[in-house]
């Protein structure tokens, strides 16, 4: 079959789209269907895990699927298309779509670049491009959030051993590798404050709401 080569006007438009779609603060909706101001309450964050603290765990978890497709759509309909000239080129082009979809959720336009930390947006892209890494990520998460209860720490940890995943797990892919660190950077920036609240024993564990609003 004879493959077809990207054009720059098709890769500028599934970047931007990426970018659009990352970039919808689904929380910050949902919390002003809902009355409420997400930005004001709790750790002030339009992401999963406040929404939670404030609506109850129901409306976290809408959010945080919400979320996981900003990431994963793009990059999985970039795949199912297959519109370059080898694997390579496919997998550049998604990772683009990927990282911009990260940066749209992670620095929103809509609101004024305030947006969220990027984990389950980051977690959708991995889900399409890197099934065996967000396999094993996961798996990591629960277990630390089990033993510590704190989302931001089961992040950390996740941001910190997604390159090593990725080395392993793709060693022929040094896209994905340059990515990892890429996106793990990013992640870690994003949460620095709570870096700080972890270093100084005052990070809360996470605690629903139980109004269920």
């Amino acid at each position: 079959m004879e493959a077809i080569l990207i054009s720059p006007f098709f890769l500028l438009g599934g970047i931007l789209f990426s970018f659009f779609l990352g970039s919808i603060p689904f929380g910050f909706l949902i919390g002003q269907a809902k009355g409420v101001d997400i930005r004001q309450l709790g750790s002030k964050n339009i992401g999963a895990t406040n929404v939670g603290r404030i609506l109850g765990w129901k409306w976290a978890l809408v959010v945080l699927v919400l979320d996981f497709l900003k990431g994963f759509l793009p990059v999985f309909l970039v795949i199912w298309l297959r519109f370059s000239l080898n694997s390579t080129s496919v997998d550049l082009f998604a990772l683009l779509c990927g990282l911009f979809a990260i940066f749209g959720h992670n620095y929103t336009p809509w609101l004024k670049g305030k947006g969220g930390k990027g984990i389950a947006t980051s977690a959708g892209v991995l889900a399409a491009l890197m099934p065996k890494v967000f396999f094993f990520l996961v798996i990591v998460w629960l277990s630390v959030f089990f033993l510590t209860r704190i989302v931001s720490i089961s992040s950390i940890c996740v941001a910190l051993l997604f390159p090593l995943f990725s080395f392993l797990l793709y060693p022929n892919s040094p896209l994905f590798f340059f990515f990892s660190i890429a996106a793990s950077c990013l992640a870690l920036w994003r949460h620095r404050s709570n870096i700080k609240r972890i270093l100084n024993g005052t990070e809360p564990k996470l605690k629903f709401s139980k109004q269920n609003k």
